[in-house]
């Protein structure tokens, strides 16, 4: 328990103001936060929440273009086309279990310019795996993606979105950065290809990143006219790795990604 003497010395009231309300709101600060009066939160919480990056926060309109691949290569040809013809580049997040079915279609997809990233071995909950079960997970999908395709992938997307301190942690240990995503195309529920365009296009702004999956059903359908909609309002597709900020950055409580 804690006891706030309200009656000290004026200059201390903020103190006391400070920890009430971080008490009453529950706040938690990133790591990097933790500078100054906000280190009163990790003093009075003592839990620090790790968190992936969600989207970025760019000084202009560019955005990310993600898709998981975890199952089929349906629509993917047509996928690639498609952004061949909006001359964008994007990031794929591949799985072994698709790689090992797959690997002439990974191929494809990296000497077609587009970056790709890592999303584990077997797809299982990371945070139900042990730290040395999780290191087997990134490693092995680290080594054939780089076997299919010469690219060495530094991006990381949990299966399920799943994820705790020590994913995170683990991810960052082993030189990697965890990514997730802030707008949901929700395609692999099978909506339609209108209701795709209108779940991104109502969403986005600057630094988003897209989740779609490369076997979504209508998602060739709503590419295309979602990537017309986006250049006519000014916005710029790239690369995940392209959007991310470098030199000195936090992640804040939404999991956004900051300069400091």
């Amino acid at each position: 328990m804690i006891v706030i003497d309200m009656r000290g010395k004026r200059k201390y009231k903020w103190l006391a103001g400070t920890i009430l309300l971080v008490m009453m709101a529950g706040v938690v600060l990133a790591p990097a936060q933790l500078t100054g009066r906000n280190y009163l939160v990790s003093m009075v919480s003592k839990t620090i929440r790790l968190l992936p990056i969600y989207s970025v926060d760019v000084p202009d309109k560019r955005i990310a273009i993600s898709f998981d691949a975890t199952w089929g290569i349906e629509n993917t040809e047509k996928l690639l086309t498609i952004m061949e013809e909006h001359k964008i580049k994007t990031t794929f997040f591949l799985v072994n279990i698709w790689l090992e079915k797959y690997p002439d279609v990974a191929r494809t997809i990296a000497s077609k310019g587009h970056e790709i990233g890592m999303h584990s071995a077997t797809h299982p909950h990371f945070t139900q795996l042990s730290e040395a079960q999780m290191e087997k997970e990134l490693q092995d999908n680290f080594q054939m993606i780089y076997d299919a395709t010469e690219q060495k992938p530094v991006l990381f997307r949990p299966p399920y979105g799943d994820y705790n301190n020590n994913v995170i942690r683990t991810v960052d240990r082993l030189g990697f950065k965890a990514i997730q995503w802030s707008v949901d195309s929700l395609d692999w529920k099978d909506l339609s290809a209108n209701e795709i365009q209108d779940r991104i296009l109502t969403k986005i702004k600057p630094g988003d990143i897209i989740l779609f999956h490369n076997a979504g059903k209508y998602t060739p359908d709503a590419l295309d006219p979602m990537l017309t909609a986006l250049e006519k309002d000014g916005y710029q597709v790239v690369p995940i790795s392209e959007l991310l900020l470098t030199g000195d950055t936090y992640i804040d409580y939404a999991g956004i990604q900051r300069k400091k």
